[in-house]
């Protein structure tokens, strides 16, 4: 086994997700490519320090993108090579800035919401509406949307954790349709004999037809089915996120809106103007997903009447 196969192979059995490994993996190609192909094994923490550095300085990166390069290496050395670095783990890391996020107001978001064509415009009113994140909405599947209970399950979310979010009142009509659609076209695949989509870990040993069963299937799938890493086989996968995200920066152009709008931007929106209707920040961070209320306390800093709730005396 090759050492990248190594870190593949741990990473798969902590049950990483894909974009850790892929960063990962990243990072320590550029580890070795930096030191001319020397093995891991073979340098210590003056190596370390000397790419980090590299990183920081020479390619300019964020204090983000360098506690994610140390985070590879501190993987690298502690849970695939099994050495143990003092000086590694005394390495500082990197402080980041604290950036306010950008908020639209509630004109601004259904402006944006009116420029995106189906399925992109329900898409982002889910993210505006429940709070989600981009990969947690196209992730979403047949079972997991509930119209009597006007809640959706998210599987799987950040941190690999399943909370319940809100379902729109005034999605409800488009959802139905959507899952009206997702089943006729799931019964064409199937006439055709494809139908396949991905399953979670070993999920295909335990239930074998769960895989061509419509509960299963995305509510926002892809147009042409892709081949699984996993298995090798072709299945049908949800939406990519880039199309959703192209879809969002076009109606943010055609809207004239001045602030830069993103779909993490309708997030951040539906988290402030809950705070701003008065709801509790305790239930915020629940709807969020947030491990940490400090998380959630940032939209505190940016409701409208100014930072912390004050109101200026020239308004009054």
């Amino acid at each position: 086994m090759t050492l990248i196969e190594a870190v593949r192979a741990t990473i798969r059995r902590l049950h990483y997700s894909p974009r850790t490994e892929e960063a990962y993996v990243h990072w320590i190609r550029e580890f070795i490519r930096f030191h001319h192909g020397k093995h891991p094994r073979q340098m210590g923490a003056e190596e370390v320090t000397a790419f980090l550095n590299d990183v920081a300085v020479a390619r300019r990166s964020a204090a983000s993108t360098q506690n994610q390069a140390l985070c590879a290496l501190l993987f690298l050395y502690k849970r695939v090579l099994g050495l143990q670095i003092p000086r590694l783990e005394a390495l500082e890391r990197a402080r980041r800035p604290e950036h306010l996020p950008t908020v639209l107001s509630r004109q601004d978001a259904l402006t944006l919401l009116e420029h995106l064509i189906p399925p992109f415009r329900l898409i982002d009113e889910l993210l505006y509406g429940s709070g989600l994140r981009l990969l947690e909405a196209l992730s979403i599947r047949v079972k997991d949307v509930d119209l009597d209970r006007r809640q959706i399950m998210v599987r799987r979310g950040k941190g690999q954790h399943d909370r319940p979010a809100l379902l729109p009142a005034r999605a409800r009509d488009e959802l139905q349709a959507q899952l009206d659609a997702v089943a006729q076209r799931h019964k064409k695949e199937l006439a055709a004999g494809r139908g396949e989509v991905d399953l979670p870990h070993a999920l295909r040993a335990k239930m074998p037809g769960a895989a061509t069963s419509l509960p299963w299937q995305y509510l926002f799938p892809a147009s042409r089915p892709c081949t699984d890493p996993a298995t090798g086989r072709q299945v049908l996968y949800h939406l990519h996120e880039s199309a959703v995200q192209r879809a969002v920066n076009n109606a943010g152009r055609a809207s004239g809106l001045t602030k830069r709008a993103t779909c993490h931007t309708l997030r951040h929106s539906f988290a402030t103007h809950l705070l701003e209707a008065g709801t509790d920040i305790r239930t915020i961070q629940t709807l969020l997903g947030h491990k940490d209320v400090r998380t959630t306390m940032i939209y505190t800093h940016i409701v409208d009447r100014g930072p912390l709730g004050v109101i200026s005396p020239l308004d009054r």
